[in-house]
């Protein structure tokens, strides 16, 4: 008999036993189960812990082991006054957590926001995970700002300086920390509409006020930011110029200029979340924002998350001047520092002489999942028009009018097929019903699929609203 074949009938005899007997009563010892069942010592005591751990048994040093009673049910807790304490709910987090859900076996998951593993730097981060663990001081203190090597490395392409950089843990946490360093409570934030819903949630939990303004294939339109700021006396815009999600739009070379010269009239910051910029699926992404502009209007935001895996939770906020300073106190506040194994294994993954080559194989896969699900999602015309983004992760839906985007993505995902629905996107209404498709975890031996499923979902909603 195998040892877990033993475990298991020795477990089964024992429950058996302990629950003919009244509570309390002593069960047979060690050495007898051992002769009576012909088994290890080893064999009973794995038994005899699992059924402890259970609360099927209780083990008394000295004197054996003896029946326990039926567990006693507590009373229902009565929580409803937490609903009296804590008042109206202030954060929604409907759509953004819809994103984290693990997919369950069988589905076919277009609505993930991270690589999937067979993308992911898991191999260059066991290497890079190693070689933190031997760094003197790993598990000391940090510095508010960061480790210097890891901020250097975020400020060579940033335009900033590193003593200008401060580590944070992922971009969500950077922009969360932004929206609380750099207005108050009640403040106006203009927001591209649509855009990342994680920025929607962490304005909103900061309590500011979005004001909506739209974008188009070349991103966010300069007037309206204009009028928008003049409205709403804001001084504070949230952007992504560069494979912006959900739309994959890319800010124009001369809306670029024009964007910015809008924010110094105004007064404000700009905060350049540049999520996206190793994903450039059709040649180099532009140059960030931030180095066309060195006073101080620009906080740029990057991520090292996205393209090496979920787990590596690093992300860098720059700024310069008072804004630096109200943001490094802000993160001061909130958890002192990154965990220093989590910046040495950063360093070590980013400065591999492999690094460049994982972005290289990288995007060549990612490019030939995007095309992928465009050209199964363009098999079938009536889905809607689809955007081909020249890099990130996602491509952008807009299903026929009058169909109800909730209603799509709640049946596909009845159907095993888990989308994004637009909505969650828009800062306010939405002007259109949209999906977001994420293709990174597409695979070819499902995809047609899921295009079809969709597909049928949408025809299903045409002809009821129609």
């Amino acid at each position: 008999m195998k040892t877990n074949n033993s475990i298991d009938a020795v477990t089964q005899h024992l429950r058996a036993l302990a629950g003919a007997e009244a509570p309390g009563a002593r069960l047979p010892s060690v050495r007898d189960l051992m002769r009576d069942l012909h088994v290890s010592p080893v064999t009973v005591q794995a038994a005899l812990e699992r059924l402890s751990s259970e609360g099927v048994v209780e083990a008394r040093p000295g004197q054996g082991t003896f029946a326990r009673g039926p567990a006693k049910v507590p009373p229902p807790a009565d929580l409803g006054w937490q609903s009296v304490a804590l008042g109206a709910g202030r954060v929604v987090t409907d759509g953004l957590s819809s994103l984290l859900v693990m997919p369950r076996p069988g589905t076919r998951p277009l609505n993930l926001g991270y690589l999937p593993e067979e993308l992911q730097a898991t191999a260059l981060l066991s290497i890079a995970a190693g070689r933190a663990l031997r760094r003197p001081g790993v598990w000391g203190r940090m510095p508010i700002e960061g480790l210097e090597a890891l901020r250097a490395w975020f400020a060579a392409a940033s335009g900033f300086s590193a003593h200008e950089v401060t580590i944070c843990p992922g971009t969500q946490a950077a922009n969360a920390a932004a929206f609380r360093a750099l207005a108050g409570s009640g403040d106006a934030l203009l927001i591209e509409s649509p855009t990342y819903s994680g920025a929607i949630v962490g304005a909103r939990a900061a309590g500011l006020r979005l004001v909506p303004v739209p974008t188009d294939e070349d991103g966010v339109r300069p007037d309206l930011l204009e009028d928008a700021f003049r409205r709403s006396g804001a001084r504070l815009f949230y952007c992504q110029p560069t494979y912006a999600n959900p739309t994959g739009a890319v800010l124009s070379r001369t809306r670029r200029a024009e964007v910015l010269a809008v924010v110094r009239r105004a007064g404000a910051f700009l905060i350049e979340d540049d999520w996206a910029r190793d994903f450039g699926l059709d040649g180099d992404p532009p140059p960030p924002l931030a180095p066309a502009e060195n006073d101080g209007h620009v906080v740029y935001v990057r991520s090292l998350t996205k393209c090496a895996a979920p787990g590596l939770r690093i992300g860098a906020i720059c700024a310069r001047g008072a804004a630096l300073e109200r943001l490094r106190a802000t993160r001061l506040v909130e958890d002192f520092s990154v965990p220093g194994i989590m910046q040495e294994t950063a360093l070590h993954l980013v400065t591999s002489p492999s690094w460049e080559r994982h972005l290289r194989v990288l995007r060549a896969e990612l490019r030939r999942r995007r095309d992928r699900l465009a050209a199964a999602v363009l098999r079938h015309p009536g889905l809607g028009t689809v955007n081909e983004p020249p890099g990130g992760l996602h491509l952008w839906l807009r299903l026929p009018p009058g169909v109800s985007d909730a209603a799509v993505a709640a049946e596909a995902a009845r159907r095993n097929v888990l989308v994004s629905a637009g909505q969650h996107w828009f800062p306010a209404e939405a002007s259109d019903p949209y999906l977001r498709l994420s293709f990174a975890a597409s695979q070819p031996d499902w995809i047609e699929e899921a295009a079809a499923t969709l597909a049928a979902i949408v025809a299903e909603e045409v002809a009821r609203v129609g």
